[in-house]
């Protein structure tokens, strides 16, 4: 019996540092990036936090009451724009678009007025953001996409009855969802469009499509959408060939984000009832790991810094050691 249960304790060992290696090989490395996200507090209060590429080093980056979130790294990894209401006085307002630096400090606000501002997207060289700006609330058709200067200034409307903007990995680009043709209660499709405003093109025919990524290596689209009763990810080329269906555990799969080499995306996943974590996996959907695994956790909306962020070997090494040990004794 001993044997029996050290050889399934040594095979479970080596499954998980098989896996390990094949996450390292795909893309993120321990000691590198980043993963900022959105945790859900409690109702009525989320935060932003960072994590290491390998799910430990949780840090607060945000402590302030209401409703901070969609977090998006700058392109050289020192500036993460999110959203928030934390100006909007006791009884809330319009949400707006805000910068700090990447440990959280300096938080400056880029954007004013009466209409919510959503959807922070940096440009690849980190010059402008592109952001949804909503209408109110009898408005519903008026949504457009605004492209301002990273700090704010010069912000011009860039397409109308259009949300949830991308920036192409050139720049020459942007991909967003709209109800246009005429269709205001169907699905979302996806568009790109250049950055000069010329050029529009229709990438998807009434799928659906929320919370796109361009993928920064190749012309491909990572979107979710909803199939049968759950939403799943789904990659597709931005001239709307080869779409695929990556995720098929009957979960909720949200949010996707590439990694800077493009192997791998991170997304966040809900049974539709308990916490939402975020998990990896490969560009064409070999799942490898999950990321957040604190107890009662709410997290959402990751994103992968685009350069590689300093950490300590040390703490990276005892903690990744000691979560597999701890995994492999669940085996024997």
């Amino acid at each position: 019996m001993r044997f029996g249960r050290t050889l399934v304790w040594f095979i479970g060992l080596t499954v998980i540092l098989l896996s390990g290696e094949l996450w390292l090989k795909n893309g993120l490395a321990f000691n590198t990036n980043r993963i900022v996200f959105t945790f859900f507090v409690k109702q009525w209060e989320s935060e932003i936090y960072v994590m290491d590429a390998d799910g430990g080093n949780r840090e607060n980056l945000t402590n302030h009451p209401g409703y901070d979130h969609s977090p998006d790294w700058s392109p050289d990894g020192t500036k993460i724009a999110f959203v928030s209401d934390r100006d909007g006085g006791p009884n809330g307002g319009p949400f707006q678009i805000y910068a700090m630096d990447a440990d959280g400090t300096n938080p400056i606000r880029l954007t004013d007025g009466p209409r919510t501002k959503m959807d922070p997207d940096w440009s690849p060289d980190g010059g402008k953001i592109a952001f949804t700006v909503h209408p109110d609330w009898d408005e519903e058709w008026e949504h457009h996409i605004a492209v301002m200067d990273a700090d704010g200034h010069n912000r011009v409307r860039h397409e109308n009855h259009a949300m949830e903007p991308s920036w192409s990995p050139d720049g020459g680009a942007i991909a967003f969802i709209s109800r246009r043709a005429g269709n205001r209660q169907g699905k979302y499709d996806i568009y790109v469009i250049g950055a000069d405003r010329q050029g529009l093109e229709r990438v998807t025919h009434d799928l659906g499509g929320h919370s796109l990524s361009f993928s920064p290596v190749g012309q491909r689209i990572a979107f979710y959408t909803s199939h049968k009763e759950f939403r799943h990810i789904y990659v597709v080329n931005a001239n709307g060939t080869n779409r695929k269906r990556i995720t098929h555990i009957q979960e909720n799969h949200l949010d996707p984000a590439w990694s800077p080499d493009g192997q791998m995306i991170a997304y966040h996943v809900w049974d539709g009832h308990g916490p939402s974590t975020i998990h990896l996996m490969t560009a064409d959907g070999q799942y490898l790991k999950q990321l957040s695994d604190v107890d009662g956790a709410n997290d959402s909306q990751p994103d992968i810094s685009p350069v590689g962020l300093a950490v300590s070997p040390t703490s990276k090494t005892t903690t990744t050691w000691g979560r597999v040990k701890k995994r492999a004794s669940n085996l024997r």
